[in-house]
């Protein structure tokens, strides 16, 4: 197999010199840890006391890693990665408000989403966030405890704005299956995560029996997940329908550990990154294995995992655009491996968020910490960016005119 990270040429093909130097700047400044943590902490303030700072973050962190504000901004970036065969997931950046009116609110625009989706060629999947249909406390009371987890509910009120979630999801799946559109569920934190779990099996066995529509996105950063994949997938083979899981490391550590910590109780997370690689890369084994029970998303800008995964296609004969395996990158990141993997054939797409940017200020201060935090991550993104520049530097002097060249 051929297929390899290192050409920076492919990678950047659909970035002018203009936006690779706003990178460098971006990833330049995110590699300072103290000032990517000052950001994070001070811009969700900013926003909110009505000081001019929109305009600042459209040009930078905003412009990097969203699409845009609205679906139509957002569609001439689609229309752009899909010139380089690249598809999209489209993800409405709206999460934990409050209030029905703003559930119902999301609800229509996830449907709206989907019937956009479906009238594009590269854009497979959209991105739904349960706290943008669900309140976060009703989750977390469904979490704690044990016989709501077990369906049987003994709150009225909780019993009915759970069947209203309920009610959402269901048209939100039924259309996206009637559109031939995935919807992946995102993961939470582990204290809303079991209410979502148990929804998103119940929507597969409604609407994954033909064809995976209903992924569920899971967390390898947890020591658990593991064993929940392998349960998640008995409970498809005794009730009859495909798993649809979407594999990621995971986005919310310092968080996790935070609260484990101020509340007494073990952590969930892997004791190291070494664990979190493991499991991440069994996890793909285990669904390649099964791929004609299991639909994957392999959610990674880890390189080796991408590798491993696609030289096991090849190992076991599995065509590259195979409908169960599909890659994806978030959108500003890891342009190495998303454009590598469209140019060798394989099913690649950018996660792509849009949406008003106060909506999308928690999504942005996610990348920021996850870039200041993963060792390496924005240096090597800056190593890339700044190699590609110097490429097409040297590229521009070595073209010497015809006429001069005649003299």
């Amino acid at each position: 197999m051929r297929l390899s990270f290192n050409n920076i040429e492919t990678a950047f093909a659909y970035k002018t010199n203009k936006e690779l130097q706003a990178g460098r700047f971006l990833f330049g400044t995110m590699n300072y840890a103290w000032f990517a943590a000052i950001g994070v902490r001070l811009t969700p303030f900013l926003m909110k006391t009505g000081l001019p700072v929109h305009g600042a973050i459209r040009q930078t962190i905003f412009k990097q890693f969203v699409g845009g504000e609205t679906l139509q901004q957002t569609a001439v970036v689609a229309k752009k990665l899909s010139n380089y065969s690249v598809q999209v997931i489209l993800d409405y950046g709206v999460e934990a408000k409050e209030g029905e009116k703003n559930f119902d609110e999301a609800r229509d625009v996830f449907m709206r989403v989907i019937e956009y989706a479906a009238t594009q060629l590269n854009i497979p999947y959209i991105s739904v966030k349960i706290t943008g249909i669900a309140g976060v406390d009703l989750l977390e009371t469904l979490n704690s405890a044990p016989r709501l987890r077990s369906g049987v509910h003994d709150h009225e009120i909780e019993d009915a704005a759970w069947e209203r979630v309920r009610e959402r999801m269901y048209d939100i799946c039924e259309v996206a299956a009637e559109k031939n559109i995935g919807v992946l569920i995102d993961a939470e934190e582990s204290w809303i995560q079991d209410p979502i779990d148990r929804l998103s099996v119940e929507m597969m066995e409604i609407f994954n029996r033909e064809k995976p529509v209903v992924f569920n996105t899971i967390q390898l950063y947890r020591h658990d997940r593991m064993n929940f994949l392998k349960l998640y997938h008995n409970i498809a083979q005794q009730r009859g329908f495909l798993l649809g899981v979407k594999l990621v490391r995971g986005a919310y550590m310092e968080k996790e550990r935070a609260r484990a910590i101020q509340k007494g109780y073990p952590s969930p997370i892997q004791q190291d990154k070494s664990f979190t690689d493991g499991d991440f890369n069994s996890a793909v084994e285990f669904c390649i294995d099964n791929i004609d029970k299991i639909a994957t998303v392999i959610a990674t800008h880890n390189e080796y995992s991408n590798l491993h995964a696609a030289e096991l296609l090849d190992a076991k004969g599995i065509p590259h655009n195979h409908k169960h395996i599909h890659f994806s990158q978030l959108y500003g990141m890891s342009d190495n491996i998303t454009f590598n993997l469209a140019k060798a054939g394989y099913s690649v797409s950018k996660y792509l968020p849009f949406g008003p940017i106060r909506d999308v200020i928690p999504y942005l201060m996610r990348r920021a910490q996850e870039n200041s935090s993963i060792n390496g991550q924005t240096s090597r993104e800056l190593l890339l960016i700044k190699s590609e520049l110097r490429r097409r530097k040297i590229q521009k002097s070595i073209k010497v005119p015809v006429a001069t060249a005649a003299t």
